[in-house]
């Protein structure tokens, strides 16, 4: 068992850190206050090649695997929240399900232009009905002719605002048991029938771009419809999976981001005549704090491996997932606690690390469902 990243993967790690230490950090206070998406930062993104690394160079990508695009998550994460959230949904959800699924002519006019950072990738999933329950969809798409008719809504859909498409899932009809068949389908953004309105006032993540979607009578050529249409439904699991890897990177960047404030501050602060550092309390809660992110980010970068050995990794997508978003949120909390008062106080960022992680508890499967997805790995039924 080999543990070191290579050269290549630490490249990568390090050349992001610098980006978002310099690029994005400075900035993060403001992005939250103002709920600004930070357009600006995502063309300099693609510019450096960060939206493609998991695809190869022939879709405009940078030829990484998904153990380096783990590690450029958790440090876009470990800068701001939001940010690292439009970045993990781009590329995870976005632009993937294009290059797992899609056609030739589908991936060079749809992935190349999401991994040279040209438009941002966007996966319509969640409507007001089915958000756990995504065999609850409602929306359909109905053949007619050479074209597919689609009428239906999605909610809290990441970067809709920024995308030149949008790839959403309806059902196109019923199997032989009578069950709903759900396919995904590339939908332009621009066409006649498609509205997408951002006025979400969010909690936490407000960097991110956050989207209604309403389609009414919205077409699209049969050409759009992205891979086989009877395994619709396995195919965005299959996308799901993939994505709880760079949720659960993000967390970690997060819990580190919450973690280095407050040792920092620990070591700062004096109580009593010394530095609460020397506190076995403050101890106590800052080793807790270390291990579990250690263990968060080993659990993440497993999945990444697995996934790129082509093994199965769906129990471990979601032990990464669960246990590195639920980490974020007490890492954060006893960041927030070490720094007392001033944890409460916007500058000093805590808090806002806090927000920002109650999302990964949620978003991509709440922590129900990954606890769910876990136990069936395990065999229960």
């Amino acid at each position: 068992m080999n543990f070191e990243l290579t050269k290549e993967q630490q490249m990568v790690r390090d050349m992001v850190r610098d980006f978002a230490e310099n690029e994005i950090a400075p900035n993060a206070i403001h992005y939250d206050k103002t709920a600004q998406f930070p357009e600006d930062v995502f063309k300099k993104m693609g510019e450096l090649g960060l939206l493609g690394i998991p695809f190869p160079e022939e879709y405009g990508g940078s030829g990484g695997d998904t153990i380096s695009y783990a590690l450029a998550v958790e440090e876009v994460g470990r800068a701001c929240g939001g940010t690292g959230l439009s970045y993990a949904a781009a590329v995870s959800l976005g632009a993937s399900p294009i290059y797992y699924f899609g056609t030739e002519r589908q991936k060079q006019e749809h992935l190349v232009p999401l991994a040279t950072g040209e438009s941002l990738g966007s996966f319509g999933l969640t409507e007001p009905n089915a958000g756990s329950d995504a065999g609850g969809t409602r929306t359909k798409a109905v053949l007619e002719g050479d074209e597919y008719v689609i009428n239906g809504e999605k909610c809290w859909i990441t970067n809709a605002g920024y995308a030149r498409t949008v790839i959403v899932t309806a059902v196109t009809g019923k199997d032989e048991r009578g069950k709903p068949v759900i396919s995904a389908l590339i939908v332009p953004t621009g066409i006649e029938g498609f509205t997408i309105s951002c006025n979400y006032d969010k909690m936490g993540v407000r960097a991110s771009n956050t989207c209604e979607l309403v389609l009414e009578d919205v077409r699209v050529p049969k050409e759009n419809l992205l891979g086989d249409p009877t395994k619709g439904f396995k195919q965005f699991l299959y996308t799901l999976d993939g994505g709880r890897i760079s949720i659960g990177a993000l967390a970690v960047g997060i819990a580190q981001a919450a973690f280095d404030r407050a040792l920092a501050y620990a070591n700062e602060r004096k109580q009593f005549g010394q530095k609460i550092s020397s506190f076995q309390a403050i101890q106590f809660k800052l080793a807790d704090m270390a291990m579990e992110i250690e263990l968060a980010r080993n659990m993440v970068l497993k999945a990444a491996w697995l996934k790129d050995q082509k093994k199965p990794f769906t129990k471990e997508g979601a032990y990464a997932k669960l246990y590195a978003s639920e980490t974020a949120m007490r890492t954060a909390n006893q960041a927030i606690q070490i720094h007392g008062g001033y944890g409460y106080m916007q500058e000093y960022e805590v808090e806002r690390m806090l927000r920002d992680a109650k999302l990964l508890e949620i978003g991509e499967g709440t922590s129900e469902i990954q606890r769910m997805v876990i136990a069936r790995q395990l065999g229960c039924r």
